[in-house]
């Protein structure tokens, strides 16, 4: 773990345990109102995982403020995947910099692209816009198994999510398959575009 990755987690420890110090000594939790299972098969209580029934002012801050920096971390990592992990090196022979040369010695990129049997981009290039680094997608068998997974996930998720909504309807199980569906949507949206989408970069002049 990086030097700058720990001093991150400290600051938001001595952050957030003060904040939930406090927050602790808010609201206690107030008592559970189940249903009459004699009348009503629905069970909006059972789960589990032990949560409080009430959450005080205080407590809610930190809950939201924790679930930002989760959010903000997941993000990152998404980011820093579909940039690295799942792209080709920076030197295969279909990479163009700026100024650079590929292949026949082209010195543009659309000439670098064309002599590289890679298509061209008549809707992305103009006069005041070139392609200055271009690596085409992986098409790595790694995608498809991932995508493959991933889609077998979400339709599992779903399918749980409409049963519960039909039988038993337990709000925590209604939150736990919901975020299931979600993230695997989200697998699904990163793993297409890290693994069958090209990666561009262009350079733009622009008046100032």
């Amino acid at each position: 773990m990086q030097l700058r990755t720990i001093l991150i987690v400290l600051v938001l420890l001595a952050v957030l345990l003060p904040m939930w110090f406090v927050a602790l000594h808010g609201e206690p939790p107030s008592e559970e109102i189940e249903i009459d299972q004699s009348v009503n098969e629905i069970r909006p209580l059972e789960g589990f995982v032990e949560t409080p029934n009430k959450l005080s002012p205080s407590q809610v801050g930190v809950v939201v403020w924790v679930a930002l920096f989760v959010l903000v971390g997941t993000l990152a990592f998404f980011h820093r995947f579909m940039n690295e992990a799942a792209r080709p090196d920076a030197d295969v022979d279909a990479t163009v910099t700026d100024g650079g040369t590929v292949g026949g010695g082209s010195n543009t990129a659309s000439d670098a692209r064309s002599g590289g049997g890679v298509s061209t981009f008549p809707w992305l290039e103009t006069d005041d816009r070139w392609i200055t680094k271009y690596h085409p997608s992986s098409d790595a068998i790694e995608g498809l198994v991932a995508m493959g997974g991933l889609t077998v996930l979400t339709i599992t998720f779903a399918a749980l999510f409409t049963g519960e909504y039909l039988t038993l309807a337990r709000t925590q199980y209604f939150g736990v398959y919901a975020f299931g569906m979600f993230m695997s949507l989200t697998g699904l949206t990163v793993s297409y575009y890290a693994w069958f989408m090209p990666h561009v970069e262009v350079a733009e002049r622009r008046g100032h």
